[in-house]
């Protein structure tokens, strides 16, 4: 039973309602302030997920290939139209209330919040840890953090945000469900790096919420794919080389 995977999904959904519910009563600066302190815990998380690197040559090299493979393929491209996709879709039975923000700032934001829910390394080793031991801890310490950070980003962007619940679900119930294959042919040092990956992952999020810089995060994301592999081939192959 994927318990963690539905607590995760359900506090986004949650989260995306509360926030589309109030977020016209809160001023614009709280929600700038609030929105950049979720920035900076995304930051810490991705900071410290990144600690626990062990071949930083296979994660820098998985960062960079998996980024080209994204540009591409256009997986950015793809990322935004699913974006607009999912706002045409609420706008069609919930009346969406004016954001302030340029068509172009909206799906910037959308992006960011999709790859920061469905994308994150701690949602996705947290799906494989669930299903493989069926230890739900991690997957429910990350849902208070969604919860609000739902919350906070549907204060502006509208009840859009309650919809990533569902491709966040179906992304970790497949994950929950592949991990019995998966995990048995990884061992520490790749999860770590594999972590490693995600934090990177994490902490161009981070300053993309708080718009310093609007890094591809949705470009990135086959890095998460390859990661492993490569940690694989460089501990066991390369090292033994030199």
């Amino acid at each position: 039973m994927p318990t963690g995977v539905i607590i995760n999904g359900l506090s986004v959904l949650l989260g995306g309602l509360a926030g589309g519910l109030v977020g016209h009563k809160l001023s614009d600066d709280f929600k700038t302030q609030i929105n950049m302190i979720f920035g900076v815990c995304s930051m810490g998380m991705g900071i410290a997920s990144i600690a626990k690197m062990e071949n930083m040559p296979a994660v820098i090299f998985a960062l960079i290939l998996g980024t080209v493979v994204g540009l591409a393929c256009h997986l950015g491209q793809a990322f935004n139209g699913f974006g607009r996709w999912m706002q045409g879709l609420i706008s069609k039975f919930i009346k969406t209330k004016p954001t302030g923000l340029s068509d172009e700032d909206f799906t910037a934001q959308l992006v960011t919040v999709i790859v920061l829910f469905c994308a994150s390394g701690t949602g996705i080793y947290g799906s494989l840890v669930a299903g493989m031991t069926g230890d739900s801890s991690i997957l429910i310490s990350k849902s208070i953090l969604d919860f609000f950070t739902a919350a906070i980003f549907a204060c502006n962007l509208g009840y859009v945000v309650s919809l990533i619940s569902i491709p966040q679900f179906l992304f970790f119930v497949c994950l929950f469900f592949a991990s019995v294959f998966i995990v048995p042919y990884t061992n520490p040092a790749m999860i770590n790096d594999f972590k490693a990956c995600g934090g990177f992952l994490m902490l161009a999020t981070g300053f993309r919420m708080i718009q310093v810089k609007m890094f591809p995060v949705a470009d990135m994301i086959p890095a998460m794919i390859l990661v492993m592999p490569f940690s694989w081939f460089w501990a066991n192959v390369i090292l033994s080389l030199l």
